[in-house]
């Protein structure tokens, strides 16, 4: 694993490895997770843009399954992790598609990449983030203008979290006895004031998962301005 710094406010700097909840990737298999969010994305991206092939940046993109099966519609995908493990099972399976073992962090991932994308697709990652804020600034300097940010995360809302409570579910479902897990937990609102705060704009949300207000994720699509 790379040992890339980033500046932590009131810190000096910390290395990339010691902040970032990697998982080992032992295969190529589609998770859980995989079930239910790539066939909604891969929906949003023919929505957005029908019959048009895009460039896109897959961030944090673990063993490469949603990257592969975005890219076998026609598109140019790049898929990037942290995680030399999974970036070593994606390069093997899908030898077709691009692979960088890259940090969300790095400064210079516009440069890695080799220019900007249409699109930036990040799935069930900004919860794993101790600074997911830099994941909205990280898209935003990868994209075009005018082009758009798709990010999944875990669903929380009203019904969802009173139903977790009536049942006692609170403590299965925040969970600490996995590594590698969920750190940081977002509404509709605080995720999409995130992303504002990087300059994005015109949020659209998407449940996924179970039945309406009791989804497990929500995809978040969102756009950098034109310019002009």
């Amino acid at each position: 694993m790379r040992r890339d710094t980033i500046a932590r406010p009131g810190h000096g700097e910390v290395a990339v490895a010691e902040v970032t909840s990697a998982l080992n990737w032992k295969d190529g298999l589609k998770t859980c997770a995989h079930r239910y969010v790539v066939p909604a994305v891969v929906d949003e991206l023919s929505r957005r843009c029908p019959g048009r092939a895009l460039r896109i940046v897959d961030l944090g993109c673990g063993n490469g399954y949603a990257t592969a099966a975005i890219a076998s519609l026609g598109h140019e995908v790049i898929g990037v992790d942290v995680s030399r493990d999974g970036i070593e099972i994606a390069r093997g399976l899908h030898p077709g598609v691009r692979f960088e073992m890259a940090s969300i962090y790095d400064e210079s991932l516009l440069e890695r990449i080799g220019g900007a994308a249409d699109c930036v697709v990040s799935l069930e990652v900004v919860e794993h983030m101790f600074f997911p804020r830099r994941l909205f600034e990280a898209s935003f300097r990868l994209l075009v203008a005018g082009g758009h940010l798709l990010v999944s995360t875990p669903y929380h809302g009203y019904l969802k979290n009173l139903g977790i409570s009536l049942i006692g579910g609170w403590d299965r479902h925040f969970g600490v006895e996995v590594d590698g897990g969920h750190i940081k937990f977002f509404s509709k609102a605080t995720i999409a004031k995130m992303a504002f705060q990087s300059g994005f704009r015109e949020p659209r949300f998407r449940g996924v998962g179970r039945a309406p207000w009791l989804w497990k994720s929500m995809i978040m699509s969102i756009k950098k301005p034109s310019s002009g």
